[in-house]
């Protein structure tokens, strides 16, 4: 008899259980968009109240507009550089001579940085034979290369690539075999175990494991290389951003160094932004590891 007196206690709680798992289920719109747009939101929050913050020290006189101009007038000095270029060169061609050094050093470093770190991965000899140069190499200013470089290339455009090249490159291929080595050994022992062939076991195991680090490598290493090309026009350059930064600092033009400033930032940003994006349309699975 205790037993008929339970059941319908529990015949009125589960509609309850039902409707309260069907409110969870069921987000508002507000909630999907807050969910979406949050972390956007804040970022773009903090990069205008620090806008705010840096106009407002120049119109209150805070800081002295000469060691950190405002805002206001670095958009001034931009539409006049726009205008009229910066030491007869108009401001796109700055951009764009520096965007294309740049992207053709990262290219050559990426498509000879990749095998040979990958090769150093796969082959205890190799790195053997190349890690005491490669170590050395890396961690050495690139800047203290500059009259090497100069007596091997002279002050053309080749000094400029092998510059920003070797700093990009050699973070790569430090990259590319820490990420083969990174390969659990466990899926190389079952592949192993199935009778995959050395060529299987790279082309299915290995690489595919191995791509989420090598971009996130890639992206570091392209990092590194676009801070150099500051360093790689030194060399008697006459144009470009880098160019541009330094010629303007020997003239206190503090408001063109930060416009210039501004500019290799965002194109760095640029650059990482879109290897994202290739991350996730050819790498899914980044980060979801079992």
């Amino acid at each position: 008899m205790p037993i008929l007196s339970v059941q319908p206690e529990l015949n009125l709680a589960a509609p309850l259980i039902g409707n309260k798992a069907a409110e969870i289920k069921k987000p508002t719109l507000v909630s999907n968009y807050w969910r979406r747009w949050k972390f956007p939101s804040i970022s773009i929050f903090s990069v205008a109240l620090f806008g705010v913050i840096w106009q407002l020290s120049g119109t209150l006189s805070w800081v002295d507009p000469l060691l950190l101009p405002p805002p206001s007038d670095i958009l001034a000095t931009a539409n006049d550089l726009i205008s009229s270029g910066y030491r007869q060169t108009p401001l796109w061609e700055h951009l764009l001579i520096s965007t294309g050094r740049a992207l053709a050093a990262f290219v050559a470093a990426i498509l000879s940085g990749i095998p040979l770190g990958l090769g150093i991965g796969l082959s205890p000899t190799l790195a053997a034979v190349l890690n005491p140069f490669v170590q050395f190499l890396r961690p050495l200013p690139k800047i203290a290369l500059i009259p090497l470089v100069i007596v091997w290339f002279g002050i053309g455009e080749g000094a400029k690539f092998f510059l920003i090249f070797i700093s990009c490159f050699l973070s790569i291929v430090v990259g590319a075999a820490a990420a083969v080595l990174s390969v659990s050994q466990a899926r190389l022992r079952a592949a192993q175990t199935l009778g995959a062939t050395p060529f299987q076991q790279f082309a299915y195991v290995v690489f595919p494991n191995a791509l989420p680090e090598l971009f996130t490598s890639v992206r570091l290493s392209i990092g590194i290389g676009w801070t150099s090309l500051i360093a790689a026009e030194m060399v008697a350059a006459t144009s470009g951003l880098g160019w541009m930064v330094i010629n303007a600092g020997s003239y206190l033009r503090t408001d063109i160094v930060l416009l210039g400033i501004v500019l290799l930032g965002l194109t760095g940003y640029f650059f990482d932004w879109i290897l994202v994006k290739l991350q996730k349309r050819f790498v899914p699975w980044t980060g979801k590891d079992a």
